[in-house]
């Protein structure tokens, strides 16, 4: 009973996923100037996602309502360049660049650097 409601919540958490975000999230809708010129947005998506529950464990006999459980869902959408396409056809790609990098970046970097960061502490100590 309780691997029936666990899925049912992993469920309803990946189906607002997939409602919330799709290609259209990522490449905007298209924009013609009047000079002719197409501008697409382009936005980079980022999704965490968490659930977890447990039965109960009780003097009482064992009760269909003995589960506990929660799941979450964060959505960021962030734009990060633009595509052009000009009368001509010719394609350009126009980068928006942020000098401030956000938390969660920061964070990933950490993480993705630390067998570097961790090789040159032990280097340190060792010497």
């Amino acid at each position: 009973m309780a691997e029936s409601k666990m899925s049912d919540m992993i469920r309803a958490s990946l189906d607002g996923i997939k409602d919330f975000t799709d290609v259209d999230t990522v490449f905007g809708k298209a924009i013609t100037t009047p000079g002719g010129v197409t501008v697409i947005p382009v936005s980079k998506i980022s999704v965490g996602f968490a659930t977890g529950g447990l039965d109960f464990q009780s003097k009482r006999p064992i009760s269909p309502t003995n589960f506990g459980g929660g799941s979450g869902t964060g959505v960021s959408i962030a734009p990060v360049a633009f595509l052009t396409v000009g009368r001509n056809g010719e394609i350009n790609l126009i980068q928006i660049s942020s000098s401030e990098k956000g938390t969660f970046d920061k964070a990933f970097d950490l993480i993705e650097n630390s067998p570097a960061i961790l090789e040159k502490i032990k280097n340190t100590f060792s010497s």
